[in-house]
This record gives structure tokens, C-alpha cells and sequence, in this order.
């Protein structure tokens, strides 16, 4: 795909068009209420919830994307100023209300952005989204992938979210007299929440923030701002300290679950420290056999469940050999956690055999390899198809690597990236 037509959960200046694939901070660093960039492409919901976390938000710049429809858009080439048309498709990312992957498609090939994900293939909702991407692809192959790898890595076996919800429902029906803290984020994990209430048949206490989104997204009778209904609390996570645990146990025996797939330190936690910043210090001492796929104690109040909203690495490597990526880019680089993909792999049945470094020609004894790079977790899409056709580098193009004039970019910030009617809907 030519640089400077579109970027995903990347916020500089330079693109036509702008794709969010979920609300989470780390995916919005740089996007404020005062946007003026340019269009900002999005599912449904997530338009519905953003004004509550972007009040004042210009919403003349949303364009909304139906999951699972192919969508037309007429964005202006920056080399030739000629009209050039890009298909994308929103997949459900099942990771949080509103989370897409971006399935695009156009001269260049086919691009496959998966933003944050689960490809956990237990629910009849999960192998929809299945369905739609393989046809989607209709028997292609994807020319350029940027994956979700945070767990990539064989330490890493996930129950399932409902099996892990399940282990959270045993401990609080096991502490029938206890209170009980889960730590949670301002958006996801809704599903586990409600899997609590429905099967102990409680009320969950939630902040008001909470609340409101809680409300915005349908839940109107679970949860609650009142501490007397309910012994359940979901609290902010930033808030979910061993100060704060040990004060509710001077009122109240209180016990804390932390539900994540991250990786928790066996060392004490310091009586200030958020116990979500302890998260992987004691990884890389751990053998892979140790890392537990059940609850475990961080602390005599403390519980730990692998409730994960990220992809573990045979969900990955599933995911992988389904869509036979030709080109392939981590999404996340910064993880304590990170592997380089090509260590594991690169001998996934019905791929080729060796994962090729981004220094490296594309072709070896008369065969393309998939070639792998680190990238950051927000992208402007560029010539990575384009540079494996011509054995150039791969790289992350800035502001200054956009080849589009200011009078031509001045009429695109105008006219706006264009949803025209798909001929090619199916």
C-alpha cells in the first residue's frame, strides 16, 4: 500500500484517513478532543463510546464501519494525485467492546491489521468471525500482516475466557463471607463480570465512569455504584494496591482477584506498588512448564486468574496458518514479553519454512519467505507489500516520508476520505 493514504491507531499528521480499532488508551495516544486530522474510521460502537472519552469530539469526522461488510473507499494517490480505491472489512477482535481487526484490500494486495485480539475458537461469535475472514480471503493468502504478539511465545496456554471466569466464580463462592475486589480496566472483561452476576446472582459494584459505559453498552441491571447491594466490587486496576487491599481487610476481610494473562511476580510487592506494574518481573526466572494456566496466590488475599483478552501463542500460531501471511510485523515491541516471531514460527505447517529478517532479500533458493519485523503498536500503513516486489528495507515512514504535496493534501483534508457505495459487496 503507497504511504501517506492511511494509518491505524497512529495519530500523527500525514494520512488521509485514520482507523481506531479499539478504545484502549494505549491504542489512542494522540487522539484528544480536538481532532481535526482528518476522518476517523471505527465500528459502530466504538463511535457510540467514544464521545464519552473524547467529550467535544467533532463527530462530523467519525465514519463508521459495519463488522463483517466490505467498505469502498476513494483516497487520493500521493505519487500520481490520481483517485485509488481501498476495500477494508472490520472483523470482530473479540478483545473489547468495539475492538476490530482491518482486513484491507487493493492493488497492493491484502493487508491484515489485527489491532488487539482473541482467536479463541470456543464460541459459536468467535467462529463466525472465522467464517468472514476465510471469505474474505476467498483462498488468498494475506500479502501483509501486523499481528497482535504479545503472548507470542509457547509459555504462554490460555483457558478459555469461560473456563477463567469460572475459576473467579469458585473463588468468591469459596469466600462466602469475604468482600471482593476484581481489577479491571475502564473498558473490557464486561463478559466476566456478567458471568459473575448471572451465576451467583449478585450485583457488581462498579465506579460511576464504569457505570455509565456499563449503561452505554446495554447492562442496566447488574451493576451498581451502591457498596450495600452488593459484597463485589470491580475497581480500576491503577487503584488496585496492597495499601488499599489491606485498608478494606481492616474493615472488612476482603480478598482481591486480578484477572490478566500477564505473567505475575512471586517476589512481595511493595505496600504502594500497583500490582499491574508487577506484572512479568519474574517471567524470564520461570520455566514455561510453571506458567500457570490456573488461579494462583500473589498474596494470602490476593488471587491471580489467566482471564486473558489477548491471543495465546497456539492461538496465534492457529491464526497464522489460517491467513499464510507473505509478510509479517509484530504489532507490539515494547512488551516485557516479546519474542521475535520468527523464532517459533517459522515452521508452521503450509507456510514456508524459514521467517526471513527485514534486512534480508525475500527469496531464497527460488522461494519467498515470510519476512518479520518489529513495529510499534501504532502504524501508518506504508510500502511493506510494495517493498518485498522490490527488495527494498522495510520500515515505519513518519510525517517526512509521505510523498504528498500541501496543495494536494489541502484538497484531501477538504473533501475528506469518501465511503463510496461497495459494487463489490457480498
Amino acid at each position: 500500500m503507497e504511504r501517506g493514504l492511511i494509518s491505524v491507531d497512529r495519530w500523527a499528521e500525514g494520512s488521509q484517513a485514520y482507523f481506531l480499532t479499539h478504545l484502549h488508551a494505549d491504542h489512542t495516544r494522540g487522539l484528544t478532543p480536538a481532532w481535526s486530522r482528518g476522518p476517523l474510521f471505527c465500528s459502530r460502537l466504538s463511535a457510540n463510546l467514544l464521545p464519552s472519552k473524547f467529550p467535544g469530539f467533532d463527530l462530523s469526522l467519525l465514519r463508521v464501519l459495519d463488522v463483517g461488510a466490505w467498505h469502498s473507499l476513494s483516497l487520493l494517490s500521493p505519487s500520481s494525485a490520481s483517485d485509488t480505491l481501498v476495500r477494508v472489512m472490520p472483523l470482530d477482535a473479540h478483545h473489547c467492546p468495539g475492538a476490530v481487526m482491518y482486513l484491507f484490500s487493493g492493488d497492493f494486495g491484502s493487508l491484515l491489521y489485527t489491532g488487539d485480539f482473541r482467536w479463541e475458537m470456543t464460541s459459536e461469535k468467535a467462529n463466525r468471525s472465522r467464517d468472514m475472514l476465510v471469505k474474505a480471503l476467498n483462498g488468498s493468502r494475506v500479502n501483509a500482516l501486523y499481528l497482535d504478539n504479545t503472548y507470542w511465545d509457547p509459555s504462554y496456554s490460555f483457558p478459555s475466557r469461560r473456563d477463567a471466569a469460572q475459576q473467579v466464580v469458585d473463588i468468591i463462592a469459596s469466600h462466602p463471607k469475604h468482600h471482593v475486589i476484581i481489577g479491571i480496566d475502564t473498558l473490557g472483561k464486561e463478559d466476566l463480570l456478567v458471568h459473575i452476576a448471572r451465576v451467583l446472582k449478585i450485583k457488581i459494584w462498579v465506579w460511576p465512569e464504569r457505570l455509565q459505559t456499563m449503561h452505554m453498552l446495554g447492562f442496566d441491571e447488574i451493576f451498581t455504584t451502591k457498596t450495600s447491594l452488593t459484597r463485589v466490587r470491580a475497581v480500576p486496576r491503577y487503584s488496585f494496591t496492597l495499601d488499599t487491599l489491606k485498608g478494606l481487610n481492616k474493615m472488612h476481610p476482603t480478598i482481591g482477584i486480578m484477572p490478566s494473562g500477564l505473567p505475575w511476580a512471586s517476589k512481595p510487592l511493595d505496600r504502594n506498588e500497583n500490582f499491574f506494574d508487577s506484572l512479568a518481573r519474574s517471567y524470564y526466572n520461570k520455566k514455561a512448564h510453571e506458567v500457570a494456566s490456573v488461579e494462583e496466590r500473589l498474596h494470602p488475599e490476593i488471587y491471580t486468574v489467566p482471564y486473558s483478552d489477548h491471543s495465546c501463542y497456539m492461538e496465534l500460531h492457529e491464526f497464522v496458518q489460517l491467513v499464510q501471511p507473505i509478510n509479517m510485523r509484530g504489532i507490539v515491541s515494547s512488551s516485557s514479553c516479546y519474542i521475535d516471531p520468527s523464532y517459533y514460527f517459522g515452521h508452521c505447517d503450509g507456510m514456508y519454512q524459514t521467517f526471513q529478517r527485514v534486512q534480508h532479500k525475500g527469496k531464497e533458493s527460488g522461494k519467498e519467505h515470510v519476512r518479520v519485523v518489529r513495529a510499534e503498536a501504532s502504524v501508518e500503513v506504508n510500502d511493506l507489500i510494495d517493498s518485498t516486489r522490490k527488495g527494498r528495507k522495510c520500515r515505519t515512514v513518519g510525517v517526512s516520508g509521505v510523498y504528498m504535496s500541501r496543495a494536494s493534501a489541502s484538497r484531501r483534508r477538504q473533501r475528506g476520505a469518501k465511503i463510496m457505495e461497495d459494487i463489490y459487496a457480498d
